[in-house]
């Protein structure tokens, strides 16, 4: 009998050592099928998707520019012009290039630009290196770089090299430190590490396959997030089933007993909140963009994946260790639960003293940080200002707008009829285009008119540009004009990642009120946590506007930025909730709602707390990839689990609780 009581959790661990073992090399092989190109994101009725469908027929290749410019501020010498000449011959037999223009020398006479054009279907970062490797042997006091939408998307797979190494060591090392304070044990965060791992290796696997076969879309921001969320996730899962081991162990002898009822007590808050995460991010697939829908999959197979090693291989290890687990501080069979006494026993006297004053203080507190959201700017950034690092690609951009005109190299494309090209090419000359040239050859009865913008492509008055340029052509009659090109793609991404905001956060707001009925039997109770969540997200959007312009000087923010911070915030802020107040209900039945309140919030206040410091520090790991986007989702998503975690869950929700009383609850019965 004793043998048979640790053989099926002895399998269950050897099951997921071999899982593990075949899973775990397929994190480090998700960058091979991720893609960074935001053409490849946008819907087919996105009109810059429709221009360049029909690119597609007056030329086979779909390419992107990459733009080599070459500066020397005291003039281009006869010998900088010959070095740029023969790298452009050897250029041209770099594989992946298409085509290689002449050298074309500025006004002033200090620079060379040449527009070297690149296949999408290839590698276009792998051949930008190659190019880059044929210019660096340029003349003394000659500045060669290459700039371009090939050369930014060359910068982007470097960015995000690191992220399969250096981001998953910090985030290793900052959950060890903080489980190694929470627990006081050398033992028991090498199990939760492991135990985390295991669900990374499982869930790289599964996206790894999908990814490869097309099911879905893996961009870098996704694989980032990914490998965050299930470390943060599996850990705080773990948490709540260790807490609740020992606490077990204090009344039961037998280990395999104690970890059966702690399982029992935590699968349904555990699979309550990984579900309502699932489906959380499973509401990302309403979004129009392909890296928005991608990233909802992606991030359900994390929370799935950190959810099964959790209430898997977590409890058989437990159950294997017992109470060596906790070594040197093992819980002892009838030893006093100190989770009654210290500071958590104090919070809920001061909670049950003046509930409310404090809910309606900690609510004044949360307005006051909403207040800020309107300085929030979140209306897209230039392509080049999402580096955080120095980045060839942005250096030669700022030598291009020097010397050339903004947009040369990555023009702005018209595809019109053919019997209205002139007109379409006189009305697209608005204010910020530099030149507009008709290209003469005509593929079924359609022409291209070839716009070059004042401003660098990617910047904010070059979109501004082409939605004027838009504005006039569309105009033309009977030109049924279609404009693409590089910064129409991306103002089509700004706008279709407003649109996805607009209509993704209320069906967000819809599923989780579900889950949180369903599971509370209630339906007050799930409006009353919906909405302090929803305030506790509107404070940090509110204080992250003023870190991010006054602190940090960011440019502005992606549109898709707080739409991830909603989803994120929402659903992993309702976790906390969703622990606390299933324990509430538990202890409200044996007592009542008062009693059950003040019992809740002692018995989980340390554990919720340490999973939230937890997953703050895993979020805030992905500041270490220097991307804007990355950097301003691990600050809202860290300041905002740690504001979930210390004010609304601690204070805030236990004290309209006690104040609201049993009524909480309605329509159910509870005492």
């Amino acid at each position: 009998m004793r043998t048979a009581r640790w053989l099926v959790p002895a399998l269950l661990v050897v099951a997921w050592l071999a899982l593990g073992g075949f899973g775990g090399p397929y994190a480090g092989k998700l960058s091979d099928v991720a893609t960074n190109d935001n053409s490849a994101f946008l819907p087919a009725s996105a009109e810059s998707t429709r221009a360049l469908n029909e690119q597609r027929t007056f030329s086979t290749d779909q390419t992107l520019p990459a733009i080599v410019v070459a500066e020397r501020t005291s003039g281009v010498t006869p010998q900088d012009n010959a070095f740029l000449a023969e790298a452009a011959a050897r250029i041209q037999a770099v594989p992946g290039v298409t085509q290689v223009a002449s050298p074309q020398p500025s006004q002033d006479g200090q620079a060379l630009e040449l527009t070297v054009s690149v296949l999408v279907g290839g590698e276009p970062g792998e051949v930008v290196e190659q190019i880059r490797a044929e210019l660096r042997q340029a003349p003394p006091g000659l500045t060669v770089l290459v700039a371009g939408p090939a050369a930014q998307i060359a910068d982007l797979v470097t960015a995000f090299g690191g992220i399969d190494g250096l981001l998953l060591l910090v985030a290793g090392i900052v959950v060890a430190l903080i489980l190694v304070v929470v627990y006081r044990s050398p033992l028991l965060p090498v199990v939760v590490l492991v135990s985390a791992v295991f669900a990374l290796g499982l869930a790289s696997l599964v996206v790894y396959l999908l990814a490869d076969h097309d099911v879905l879309t893996l961009n870098g921001q996704s694989q980032g997030i990914l490998f965050i969320l299930v470390f943060g996730a599996a850990t705080d899962y773990a948490l709540l089933l260790v807490s609740r081991f020992r606490e077990q162990l204090r009344d039961t002898e037998s280990r395999y007993e104690a970890v059966k009822l702690a399982w029992r007590a935590t699968l349904p808050p555990i699979a309550a909140s990984a579900g309502t995460v699932v489906l959380g991010v499973l509401c990302l697939l309403f979004s129009d963009l392909q890296s928005n829908r991608g990233l909802g999959p992606v991030a359900a197979i994390g929370i799935a994946a950190a959810f099964a090693a959790s209430v898997t291989f977590l409890p058989a290890a437990l159950a294997l260790l017992g109470r060596a687990a906790f070594w040197p501080v093992r819980p002892k069979l009838g030893s006093p639960h100190p989770e009654s006494r210290g500071i958590w026993g104090r919070i809920a006297k001061a909670v049950a003293a003046k509930p409310r004053a404090i809910w309606i203080g900690t609510t004044v507190l949360l307005l006051a940080g909403a207040a800020f959201v309107p300085q929030l700017k979140a209306g897209g950034v230039a392509q080049s200002d999402l580096f955080l690092t120095p980045v060839d690609s942005v250096a030669g951009q700022e030598v291009l707008v020097k010397h050339f005109p903004g947009g040369s190299g990555s023009p702005t494309t018209i595809i019109a009829n053919a019997g209205r090209g002139e007109a379409v090419a006189q009305a697209a000359r608005v204010d910020g285009v530099a030149q507009v040239a008709a290209v003469p050859n005509v593929v079924d009865g359609r022409v291209q008119v070839v716009a070059i913008l004042t401003d660098a492509a990617d910047s904010e008055a070059a979109l501004d540009t082409v939605g004027r340029i838009r504005e006039a052509v569309h105009a033309v009659p009977g030109a049924d004009a279609v404009v693409g090109g590089t910064t129409a793609t991306q103002l089509d991404t700004q706008e279709t990642s407003e649109r996805d905001r607009a209509v993704i956060i209320p069906i967000v707001l819809v599923v989780i009120f579900a889950v949180l009925a369903l599971l509370l039997r209630a339906l007050l109770a799930p409006l009353l946590l919906i909405a302090t969540v929803v305030l506790s997200f509107a404070a940090t959007m509110g204080v992250s506007a003023l870190v991010f312009n006054h602190l940090l000087d960011f440019p502005g923010a992606d549109p898709a930025v707080p739409l991830f911070g909603f989803v994120f915030l929402v659903a992993l802020g309702i976790d906390y909730n969703i622990f606390l107040m299933t324990r509430v209900r538990e202890e409200a039945l044996r007592t009542n709602t008062h009693e059950g309140t003040l019992r809740g919030l002692m018995l989980t206040g340390g554990v919720i707390t340490s999973a939230g410091v937890v997953l703050a520090a895993t979020f805030a790991a992905l500041a270490v990839i220097p991307i804007l986007f990355l950097a301003q989702i691990a600050f809202i998503v860290a300041f905002g689990v740690l504001l979930d975690t210390l004010i609304v869950r601690s204070l805030l929700v236990p004290a309209l609780t006690l104040d609201v009383g049993r009524r909480i609850w309605w329509p159910s019965k509870v005492p």
